[in-house]
């Protein structure tokens, strides 16, 4: 990395047109990460801003992960789990889909635009289907632009 990118901040990035945004995907051991996985076997590129979290089940994600990531500089997030039926743990992917629908109206009402949170399944044998899931959440956070909401302040030693 040069010295002039290290010293580009988000907004300058943004103007430049060289913002990438940061994604965070949580993705469920047995389906969606196995599909990553087949993805990356399989050489199907697929956009590199996602930081992939390995979880047992997508219903083990606890909402307070996701407001966590955004808080931390995550501009999307993506849950993928296993299809309807699916689920390695019977019903964890109902639970992950109840909660992320009560999730996606709180997000809303705290002023969250709605694509920057997404939930998606995914199965072991869908490589192809994870990285087109992971093309289109980075194309729609993309549009959206750098997160604003949740995101933590760094603490000014100067402004006291």
């Amino acid at each position: 990395m040069s010295k002039k990118s290290e010293l580009q901040t988000p907004n300058s990035k943004l103007q430049t047109g060289n913002w990438e945004p940061k994604i965070v995907a949580f993705l469920c051991n047995w389906c969606s990460y196995a599909g990553a996985d087949l993805a990356g076997i399989g050489r199907i590129q697929y956009p590199r801003n996602v930081r992939i979290i390995r979880v047992p089940c997508s219903g083990r994600v606890h909402p307070l992960f996701i407001i966590r990531s955004l808080q931390n500089g995550a501009d999307g997030v993506l849950v993928s789990g296993c299809h309807p039926g699916d689920c390695h743990y019977i019903s964890g992917n109902y639970i992950a889909r109840r909660r992320f629908a009560i999730l996606k109206n709180l997000l809303e009402y705290v002023g969250i635009e709605l694509g920057r949170v997404q939930f998606s399944w995914v199965s072991a044998s869908e490589g192809e289907k994870f990285a087109k899931v992971v093309k289109d959440v980075v194309e729609q956070v993309k549009a959206l632009g750098p997160a604003k909401r949740l995101v933590k302040r760094k603490a000014d030693p100067h402004e006291f």
